[in-house]
């Protein structure tokens, strides 16, 4: 008798958690993304450019444009090496 009751009260216990997580993964779906930043604020990429000259690489992490534009060094723009995420 009192295995019975554990294995309903476990099994309840277990139907909340899943019956939770899924509101919730349903609810992350549904909700809207957040609009641009305006213009003048810095966005989050993820760049890396190398120069063709002498080697050197740099990452950019922050921008004010979505694809900005390439770095000079060695009075050269620097190449591209990372994909555009």
């Amino acid at each position: 008798m009192f295995g019975t009751i554990l294995w309903i009260l476990a099994a309840l216990v277990i139907g909340a958690v899943v019956w939770k997580v899924g509101i919730g993964m349903i609810r992350s779906v549904t909700t809207p993304l957040p609009p641009p930043p305006p213009p003048g604020e810095m966005r989050r990429v993820n760049l890396r450019y190398r120069c063709s000259i002498c080697g050197v690489e740099l990452k950019m992490t922050m921008a004010n444009d979505e694809v900005p534009d390439a770095p000079r060094h060695c009075q050269e723009d620097m190449d591209l090496v990372a994909p555009v995420e």
